[in-house]
């Protein structure tokens, strides 16, 4: 078989992208993450009895975990199938479908491209101009590694002050700070367009209605699926409101 020709000037991205070393990297990581997920799930066993949780309890956890992260994976899929042409398959599933966000990662590749003069995807998108996308992608993960190995310890400790001084706060934080995340996040979608607005109002409304009939009619499997059923009616929401002229301007 012949080995991809690798030229710093050439347009044959994706015979850099796709070389059989990203793949031995690629696959690595697939490998550890593999691991790691075993290590947790045999510790949560082995704990699960010391703070009272059953078997079927560890389950329904599991299940609700796997469940739930099936909605915005559809997100990470779509753009993931988008950039595939782009980064090449290795380099895709290591920073945008196991690490990184696709946001972050298309905004510094482009960062990155520009910086050489090029543009991502375009005419002047060489091998040298990928591998500097891809590395400045890696490196910015790369510091989130780092800043989460530094900031937990420090965290942890003010987490176990404040425990003492009043243990409802760390009730309420966490959540409070969940909501304000993703709260943000959507609402710096809606004046994009009015088609941005029917699909945040569409993912909240059926969220908060599965929410509802999950607890009314105690229908514990609604909440565990209630996130990917909401990311779906969105997506619909999304296309309907697009194609009936609400969407952004072309």
């Amino acid at each position: 078989m012949q080995s991809p020709s690798l030229d710093g000037q050439s347009t044959d991205v994706l015979a850099a992208a796709n070389h059989p070393f990203l793949w031995a990297c690629a696959l690595g990581v697939f490998v550890v993450i593999i691991v790691q997920s075993v290590i947790y799930i045999r510790a949560a066993r082995k704990a699960a009895p010391s703070v009272g949780l059953s078997g079927s309890q560890l389950f329904s956890a599991y299940r609700s975990g796997a469940v739930a992260a099936i909605g915005p994976s559809l997100a990470v899929v779509i753009v993931a199938v988008a950039l595939l042409a782009v980064f090449g398959t290795p380099a895709t599933l290591v920073r945008i479908g196991l690490i990184g966000s696709a946001a972050f990662e298309t905004g510094a590749a482009n960062i990155a491209a520009g910086a050489a003069g090029a543009t991502l995807g375009g005419d002047d998108y060489t091998q040298s101009v990928f591998a500097v996308a891809f590395f400045s992608m890696s490196l910015g993960g790369a510091m989130w590694m780092v800043a989460t190995l530094i900031m937990t310890p420090l965290l942890k400790r003010g987490e176990d002050r404040m425990e003492k001084v009043n243990p409802a706060v760390l009730t309420v934080v966490p959540g409070a700070a969940l909501i304000a995340a993703f709260a943000s996040l959507g609402i710096g979608e809606v004046p994009k367009s009015d088609a941005h607005l029917v699909t945040l109002v569409a993912a909240a409304a059926s969220m908060a209605l599965f929410g509802l009939v999950a607890a009314k009619a105690k229908m514990p499997w609604l909440r565990e699926w209630g996130l990917g059923l909401s990311i779906i009616i969105a997506l619909a929401a999304a296309y309907f409101s697009h194609t009936a002229g609400l969407g952004p301007a072309a």
